[in-house]
């Protein structure tokens, strides 16, 4: 009923902040699985927009499950991923990637740049773990507050760019995408067998 265009601001700034709390709480008293269809070539799928709202402050440690950080372009892909990480609202002190080795010619291309992500990491105050596995094949990400998101193609679903100074090149919001399918769970509500 307010005329007055700051407090009408402020109100519906307070709304949206309860609503997310009891979005929050809902999510973690109810069964949870949402489905994000990323179309062929559609855009604004950055990291930022997929993972963002699962990155609360009590985060600390993600687990990334992806057997395809071998090519340079992959290894990108991940410090991407890494540099969300670092500036995001979380308190990330431990990342734990198992994926497989390069098997061909660029494997020590592939080990030298996990070392320097790991490397740069280290100056941020994170550890990155790495491990390798010749059977890993399911692409997963896991965060320490219990979500969990499964992505068809991992962290590979961006297309590649239509030259170094074309748009998407750096700003994945604007790089189209593969298709692909992203599976966003809670551990509480999944049935280990």
């Amino acid at each position: 009923a307010t005329k007055d265009d700051a407090k009408k601001h402020l109100y519906r700034q307070k709304i949206s902040e309860w609503l997310n709390k009891c979005q929050d709480l809902f999510f973690l008293d109810g069964k949870y699985h949402k489905q994000i269809r990323i179309e062929e070539n559609s855009t604004g799928f950055s990291y930022e927009k997929l993972f963002q709202e699962y990155l609360t402050e009590i985060v600390s440690e993600v687990w990334v499950e992806d057997p395809y950080i071998r090519h340079v372009y992959q290894l990108y892909n991940f410090l991407r991923f890494c540099e969300m990480l670092v500036k995001g609202p979380c308190k990330v002190k431990t990342i734990h990637l198992l994926t497989s080795y390069d098997e061909g010619s660029g494997r020590s291309q592939q080990i030298s740049g996990l070392e320097e992500i790991q490397q740069s990491l280290r100056s941020y105050g994170v550890t990155l773990n790495v491990a390798f596995s010749s059977s890993i094949h399911d692409r997963e990400i896991r965060f320490n507050n219990g979500w969990m998101i499964k992505i068809g193609r991992g962290l590979d679903y961006f297309k590649k760019p239509q030259g170094r100074f074309s748009i998407g090149y750096c700003d994945f919001d604007l790089r189209p995408c593969h298709e692909t399918t992203v599976d966003v769970f809670h551990t509480k509500h999944t049935k280990k067998m």
